[in-house]
């Protein structure tokens, strides 16, 4: 697998990979939050290619403190065969590279069959409360 920086030609493939993944859920706007990651600096989208195909995808952030991991996915088909482990090391090395000592990233209650490959390769369960606003209405897709 090739691992590289996402470019906006990247864009439609990386979202339709996310939507393959289970990623996409109606408040966040996947096409937006690409594009949002693509045009700041503290951010980026990694992508793993093979035959010129996008086979794996993760958003990674770099909040002045930490590193974050969104949007983390691999092609359906193409599970547990070591592409997530691959572009989980490109992430913590875009973070290491950042100078950044600690990377995060959430699950969602409903995706509780990832947890076991985040333990496989090493990240560990912090339990934290999370609390959140809404300062702008919710996106849907549906609308």
């Amino acid at each position: 697998m090739y691992l590289r920086d996402a470019t906006q030609s990247d864009r439609d493939q990386v979202v339709a990979l996310w939507r393959s993944a289970g990623l996409v859920v109606d408040h966040n706007p996947p096409h937006e939050d690409f594009d949002r990651a693509l045009s700041q600096p503290q951010s980026a989208v990694l992508v793993g290619e093979e035959d010129n195909k996008i086979v794996a995808a993760c958003m990674v952030g770099d909040d002045g403190h930490r590193g974050w991991v969104y949007y983390f996915g691999v092609d359906p088909s193409r599970k547990g065969q070591g592409l997530g482990r691959e572009m989980m090391n490109a992430a913590s090395a875009w973070f290491s590279g950042r100078g950044l000592r600690k990377a995060q990233l959430l699950v969602r209650p409903n995706n509780q069959k990832v947890i076991g490959f985040y333990e496989s390769i090493d990240w560990t369960e912090e339990p934290r409360s999370i609390f959140a606003k809404w300062i702008q209405p919710k996106f849907s897709e549906k609308t």
